[in-house]
């Protein structure tokens, strides 16, 4: 008998997406490795086969210190994908992993992932919901008394841009004032 025999493998399929389904729902490669007959390696490498984005040892206890974790991290992720506009660059980031298991959790949360384009508009649009905020809040600055250079001089703006932000606010401007040489120019009576 030889000891290969010994071990009791279960009935567990052995395709490499049979064994990728089981390393998702949270066991380990040694588990799996066990549960299967088969060795570390080839457990690894039909993982790998089959696109496997694998876990370090932490996320996996914390996997299996709350069952749910997973869960809450796709429905997280896929919030500040869709309300926030972030990026997979930015959720993988979030999340500790790569772009590939990002976009897969954004999935499994009911998310749609966005083109490229699609999320340069959500970002321009969101931009300029922020400058059109800034700009009526200079307008009632300004309409309250305060220059234009102060407001730049405030906000760490050029003058220049404080007067497009005022003007995109259709704000009324005030005459300008002419102090110094030109007014010396005059002649006296």
């Amino acid at each position: 008998m030889s000891r290969k025999s010994s071990r009791q493998p279960e009935d567990v399929p052995i395709t490499p997406e049979a064994l990728r389904a089981r390393y998702e729902s949270g066991a380990t490669v040694e588990e799996i490795a066990a549960a299967s007959g088969l060795s570390y390696g080839t457990v690894l490498n039909r993982l790998h086969d089959a696109g496997t984005v694998m876990r370090t040892s932490w996320q996996t206890r914390r996997m299996r210190q709350d069952p749910q974790a997973r869960q809450r991290l796709a429905a997280h992720l896929r919030t500040l994908y869709e309300q926030h506009g972030a990026t997979l660059t930015e959720l993988a980031a979030t999340a500790g992993g790569t772009r590939r298991a990002a976009r897969r959790l954004l999935i499994e949360a009911g998310g749609t992932v966005r083109t490229t384009q699609q999320t340069l508009r959500m970002r321009a649009a969101a931009r300029a919901a922020e400058r059109q905020k800034l700009a009526l809040s200079l307008r009632a600055r300004y309409e309250a008394g305060a220059t234009v250079p102060k407001l730049a001089e405030d906000c760490n703006y050029s003058v220049a841009t404080v007067y497009r932000l005022l003007y995109q606010a259709r704000t009324p401007m005030r005459p300008r004032h002419r102090h110094g040489p030109a007014d010396q120019a005059r002649k006296r009576s």
